[in-house]
């Protein structure tokens, strides 16, 4: 029995990342919606009823079984996925709350949303598959730790349109500020050296985040850096650099 109740959990888990509903799934197989909501939470089908859900999902059995053995944990949402979430700014705050472990009573308290308000952000992120609502409004992550929002993407683009000009307009030079722009010639060798550096210290800081996410939300403060390096020279200078 509990090989069966993995299985249907797996099942129900590839639904959501395909974005097929209950409802969209009882008109597949021909089923009412209550029907189909019943089987899954009773978790009792027949192999024959597996096989048209499997059909009618697009999911091969192969793909099924091979899932069952851990969380398929996802590195980046599809672009009609990132789109929601970045036409809703109460939905962005809930899910970047998610990604750093922020809790739910903490997001209630911290922001302008009610709990009910808070649960249906949630909800929608479950349905997308971003993480999965658990009861007492615990919350798991369904993201891999290589996740990423798409590059130039909507969410992306949001940052570094909307957001860029808000996080530079500072003095930095606050306590936990720093802002250092170095510009280097190097050679090809020390280039790729730094660049390997700072992909180094991002991740650490990543790793950081990760042991600490157990602290009291009031011990943590939100701290945002970029981490960037590419071949540069000002507008200016280039106009100034011979043609010929």
């Amino acid at each position: 029995m509990p090989h069966a109740i993995t299985l249907v959990d797996t099942l129900k888990r590839l639904l959501k990342a395909r974005g097929i509903t209950y409802g969209e799934l009882a008109e597949r197989i021909d089923m009412s919606e209550a029907s189909v909501k019943r089987m899954f939470s009773q978790k009792n089908f027949t192999l024959q009823r597996l096989d048209q859900i499997l059909s009618a999902s697009g999911i091969e059995f192969d793909e099924l079984s091979a899932a069952q053995s851990g969380p398929a944990l996802i590195s980046q949402l599809t672009l009609a996925q990132e789109r929601e979430i970045i036409g809703d700014p109460r939905l962005l705050v809930v899910a970047v709350s998610a990604m750093n472990h922020i809790g739910f009573d903490d997001i209630v308290k911290f922001y302008d949303m009610d709990a009910v308000e808070v649960t249906k952000y949630l909800l929608r992120l479950d349905k997308i598959g971003f993480l999965e609502l658990l009861p007492n409004n615990r919350v798991k992550l369904l993201i891999a730790r290589t996740f990423g929002w798409i590059a130039h993407g909507p969410i992306q683009s949001y940052f570094r349109h909307e957001a860029a000009a808000d996080y530079l307009d500072s003095r930095f030079d606050g306590e936990d500020e720093v802002l250092r722009l170095v510009n280097v010639m190097l050679s090809k060798q020390s280039s790729v050296a730094l660049l390997e550096r700072l992909k180094q210290v991002a991740a650490e800081f990543a790793q950081q985040h990760q042991h600490e996410i157990r602290l009291p939300f009031e011990q943590r403060h939100a701290i945002s850096f970029i981490v960037a390096a590419r071949p540069w020279v000002p507008q200016a200078f280039k106009t100034l650099l011979r043609t010929a």
